[in-house]
């Protein structure tokens, strides 16, 4: 794990709201020079505390109406059972997060769609086929007060 210090903590926050920030203008808010903020910078990156870059998409405006979590339990719990569904989702385009979870089941995924014909024709055709499925618990995303997914 990487200490970071309370500037480094500042560098984090300001490039998680605006990832493509200049460093003059991150080291002016921040309060360093452009060269130390520089050096910081590529330091978090070098220590991976800094993964990557990337854009933050208006879905909205590539057609998806629908954001639903969808809680999957499997009949077996095993390796192979676990494998098999994964196999199956991660073909699949409109879950765009898995996550294998602890609890009542086995994985929590967000899917989108089109629309709700769209959403229902994911969850016969896809999820309705997958190995071993025991449940599916699916909650549409009505509005988000917050969301700081990048």
């Amino acid at each position: 794990m990487t200490d970071l210090d309370a500037i480094d903590t500042n560098i984090l926050r300001h490039l998680e709201k605006d990832g493509r920030i200049s460093n003059a203008d991150l080291a002016k808010v921040v309060g360093l020079s452009a060269s130390a903020c520089l050096r910081r910078v590529q330091e978090l990156e070098r220590t991976g505390v800094i993964a990557g870059y990337r854009a933050v998409i208006n879905r909205e405006a590539l057609g998806v109406g629908i954001v639903a979590y969808v809680g999957v339990g499997l009949s077996e719990h095993t390796k192979s059972a676990q494998e098999e569904f994964e196999r199956v989702i991660t073909a699949a385009p409109e879950v765009r997060e898995c996550h294998n979870v602890s609890g009542t089941i086995e994985y929590l995924l967000r899917v989108e769609a089109q629309d709700l014909a769209a959403y229902k024709a994911f969850h016969l055709d896809i999820l309705g086929n997958a190995p071993k499925l025991n449940s599916i618990i699916t909650y549409i995303v009505m509005d988000s007060s917050k969301d700081e997914r990048a």
